[in-house]
């Protein structure tokens, strides 16, 4: 084959089978590799390398062969020392060389025996090209064409020839695909199979739906607007909750778009599928009546329990068959959509169950005594209705005050119930020893018969037990196996344990501050100190006190001395005897109105100036050190 030829052969090997250059030169070299040792005989164990040269297609076949000096015995394995030197002139005999070794007719010999190995490769090579790019497409809209509809589902041809398949129940109901037509579906799973990957594809999963509103609405690709929830029953109808990131922006607005071109678009290409876009909130009750829509709600009654979320709705007479929808569609996609159990109720029949409720409940009677004053209106209203006469739409107001009185209260009630119940939970736990809830309830002394039934009802520790004992202990003797012999063995048991006191924790010390008695010098603590202690800390205040007098001195000095100055000067100078004045005249004194006089001396000891307080106690006036 040409240059050209060659060359192009094989750049159309490539555009066809949509591979990379390395895949295909990678393939070929290596079923070269198979046809030479094939050819030849050659073993599994000898090093054998290819080489192709993709411009003008030539083989060149490379095998490690021993150095010989002189007589070939076995041309496959062995090469003469004069022909290795040619590739290695370092070479010794008996050394190891990879030389070339292509045989003369390796060309048609290769092309007739390699044709099955490349075909192979480039097959095995596609499949895995494939198999990375449609995982990489798991959850994302891919586009194709119908090439076989059957029993099963949908054959689609996608990019890089490969194949999806649609199972019928993925399918959007009533839609009738012809061969041929191009369809969009979402991409559910990638399975590695034994012919290629399998792709299976869903029209009728919300994703789809999610990935089309991005498709089609920039606020939610670029994360302006928010799908909260999904809820979809495919070819009927959909419920979409979504919500703004930014203020000002109508969140259900930019999903509908001008004139609804934009959920037209989505509708199209579902199949007519009936689309209502509500906005999310936070408030479950907000979002429930959001959720019914189109069907407009007169209250919402939550019941918030461990097991189950119970939302009641209430709607008018003329609002329950929208509400409800066909067959139960809509309430059921808004329970999907809230992740609320939905139970819709009429206004009339609601004001039933709620009189009912207010009857059998005394309590409730007591703390509502304005709705008891209604019950006769009410239940004149609701005779009417069962006689199917007309009732006024005051009335049916009447009605709706009523339920939603009752009902609030009903619920505060069991709120109110329910935190009691927490604290009673958190006060019985408190008084159990936190080491109760560590120890293992084999070590608890009670009898086997009787640890084994706590054990299969989930009693696990000794503090899980002791708090069960505690709250309910009914809990305890309704057990299957549990009497009053039994429930004394358990009281007994758990009296006998005793837990320790747990260590308190230490609290940090905080340096106590030395008080220091006014006059003296010397700080006096509430311990008893050593006398080099004394004398270490008398010395350390001294020098302190001295430093904050110069300081002091300094700041009201107003004739500029400095400290450098002030060591040039005599001591005898800074002797006062009189009463030091300030700027307004007024003497100085201290707290007990004592006149007080500072004398400044330089003690050479510390190497610096000393502010001494002079008490005159009668003739000698000692002074003291501050």
């Amino acid at each position: 084959m040409a240059k050209n030829d060659f060359a192009l052969a094989f750049n159309e090997v490539l555009e066809e089978k949509q591979l990379t250059k390395d895949i295909v030169v990678a393939a070929i070299e290596s079923a070269m590799v198979s046809a030479y040792r094939r050819t030849v005989g050659a073993s599994s164990a000898q090093q054998v390398e290819a080489k192709l040269d993709p411009e003008t297609g030539l083989v060149t076949v490379y095998a490690e062969k021993e150095v010989v000096e002189d007589g070939i015995v076995d041309a496959r394995t062995e090469v003469l020392l004069e022909e290795a030197r040619k590739v290695n002139p370092e070479v010794q005999p008996g050394d190891m060389l990879v030389v070339e070794t292509t045989p003369a007719d390796f060309g048609r010999v290769a092309a007739q025996t390699a044709r099955q190995v490349i075909q192979q490769r480039i097959r095995e090579a596609e499949r895995s090209n494939q198999m990375q790019y449609f995982e990489r497409q798991t959850g994302e809209i891919v586009s194709g064409l119908v090439q076989a509809i059957n029993a099963q589902g949908v054959t689609i041809g996608l990019d890089m020839k490969a194949e999806g398949v649609m199972p019928n129940n993925q399918k959007i109901p009533g839609e009738r695909l012809k061969l041929h037509d191009r369809i969009r579906a979402v991409v559910m799973e990638v399975k590695d199979g034994t012919r290629g990957p399998q792709i299976i594809l869903s029209r009728a999963h919300r994703n789809f739906l999610r990935r089309l509103l991005e498709n089609e609405v920039p606020e939610i690709y670029h994360g302006i607007v928010e799908i909260r929830a999904i809820s979809r029953e495919p070819g009927a109808r959909a419920k979409v909750a979504v919500s703004a990131t930014q203020a000002g922006i109508d969140p259900v607005g930019a999903c509908v778009g001008i004139k609804g071109v934009r959920i037209q678009a989505i509708v199209k290409e579902l199949h007519d599928e009936k689309i209502d876009i509500i906005q999310w909130d936070p408030d479950p009750i907000v979002y429930i009546s959001k959720a019914i829509s189109p069907a407009r709600v007169n209250g919402v009654y939550l019941v918030d329990n461990e097991n189950t979320r119970t939302a009641t709705v209430v709607v008018g007479e003329d609002q329950l068959s929208l509400a409800i929808g066909r067959d139960g569609q809509n309430a059921r996609l808004a329970a999907k959509l809230t992740g609320w159990r939905i139970d819709i109720k009429s206004l009339s029949e609601a004001a039933g169950d709620t009189l009912n409720k207010l009857r059998a409940n005394k309590e409730l009677m007591a703390l509502l005594p304005a709705a008891v004053e209604q019950i006769p209106q009410i239940e004149e209203i609701l005779a009417k209705k069962a006689e199917s006469r007309a009732i006024m739409p005051e009335e049916y107001t009447l009605l709706g005050q009523f339920v939603e009185r009752v009902e609030r209260r009903t619920i505060e009630i069991k709120e109110e119930a329910a935190r009691e119940e927490e604290e009673r939970s958190t006060a019985a736990r408190a008084e159990i020893p936190a080491a109760a809830f560590n120890l293992p309830l084999d070590q608890a002394g009670i009898k086997e018969h009787v640890f084994n039934i706590l054990t299969e009802a989930g009693f696990e520790t000794v503090g899980n037990l002791m708090f069960a004992m505690k709250m309910d202990p009914n809990q305890v003797l309704g057990l299957a196996g549990i009497g009053s012999k039994s429930m004394q063995n358990i009281e007994e048991a758990l009296g006998a344990l005793s837990f320790p006191e747990p260590e308190p924790e230490p609290e940090p010390i905080k340096a106590e501050e030395p008080v220091v008695a006014e006059g003296l010098a010397e700080p006096v603590t509430g311990e008893e100190m050593s006398a080099e202690q004394k004398q270490a800390d008398g010395n350390a205040k001294r020098e302190a006190n001295a430093k904050r007098v110069v300081e002091e001195e300094n700041e009201h000095a107003k004739d500029g001395v400095s400290l450098d100055e002030l060591f040039k000067m005599k001591p005898e100078i800074f002797q006062t005897t009189g009463v030091a004045e300030d700027e307004s005249g007024d003497k100085k004194k201290d707290k007990k109105g004592k006149k007080k006089a500072v004398e400044l001396q330089f003690d050479e000891d510390l190497g610096t100036v000393v502010g001494r307080k002079i008490h005159k106690r009668g003739e000698d006036g000692g002074g003291e050190d501050w």
